[in-house]
């Protein structure tokens, strides 16, 4: 009997070890609301922020990760013109083809490609940086967001929050630190309580200070890196951001308008009628 209560009680603290494990939130710590001048009804980008974005991933992020459905021709959404562009471009190599014998062969880009992988194929990617596959960045704004609860989900709704993939990849890049006392890392991986899947990951710090050298006498810091980047990344997942917002207002406009004729038609109509 005493064999059996032993073993059941040893279940129950697998089980409950299990549980709290389960029961385990992530990130640890949420990511912190920025000021972005694309936030609100009426926000816009700021074509120099997503200048020095574009710079920060080119000479920190695109070793690693991809950016495959931006097109090179939509830069100058950011304010550089058709021939910086295709000098951009053309910096670039992208596999075309076939040529008349059946083989492909590489070119220089134009305008209208888009980003190439770093990599031929994820396994190639995963390969190369400890079978974890870095994911592109195309659209890791709108994928990767930290859910807000109750109730500032619902004041979201009336101040139309939707920079949570800016705020959690600012707070990712700037957040690494050294593990606390008796939290064990993997080998090969770095800690990072803003982590939205875990406590640590496989990519390493990919900004310091001082790294990128910007020309309009920006901060070369880590916090502005971060933000920049993450500027440039939400424009990358949604370059029709301001056309959008823009809509959105003439359509409320409209509605609004609209009501009131409805309004005044119903008085006009019923204002001979007996009540």
């Amino acid at each position: 009997m005493k064999t059996f209560l032993k073993a059941l009680t040893v279940a129950g603290i697998a089980v409950g070890t299990a549980g709290a494990a389960q029961a385990a939130e992530y990130p640890l710590v949420k990511p912190v609301e920025l000021d972005w001048s694309f936030a609100g009804p009426f926000g816009t980008y700021d074509k120099g922020q997503l200048q020095r974005g574009l710079k920060v991933y080119r000479e920190a992020c695109a070793a690693c990760h991809g950016l495959e459905r931006v097109a090179f021709r939509n830069l100058q959404d950011l304010g550089y013109t058709d021939a910086q562009v295709r000098a951009l471009a053309a910096e670039y190599e992208v596999e075309d083809g076939p040529d008349a014998s059946g083989d492909m062969f590489t070119r220089p880009a134009i305008p209208s490609d888009t980003f190439p992988s770093p990599f031929a194929n994820p396994e190639a990617a995963a390969a190369a940086n400890n079978g974890a596959a870095p994911p592109d960045l195309s659209l890791i704004a709108k994928a990767r967001a930290v859910t807000r609860g109750f109730p500032t989900f619902v004041f979201d709704i009336f101040t139309q929050y939707a920079e949570s993939g800016p705020d959690y990849i600012h707070s990712l890049l700037v957040g690494y630190q050294d593990a606390p006392e008796g939290e064990e890392v993997q080998p090969g991986t770095y800690y990072n309580p803003h982590f939205i899947a875990g406590t640590a990951l496989s990519m390493p710090p990919p900004l310091s200070e001082g790294q990128v050298t910007y020309d309009d006498g920006a901060p070369e810091t880590l916090d502005q890196y971060a933000r920049d980047i993450s500027a440039f990344l939400m424009w990358a997942a949604e370059p029709k951001l301001e056309a959008r917002k823009q809509m959105g207002f003439n359509v409320m406009v409209f509605l609004l308008l609209f009501a009131g004729l409805i309004y005044l038609t119903k008085r006009k109509v019923w204002s001979t009628v007996e009540h």
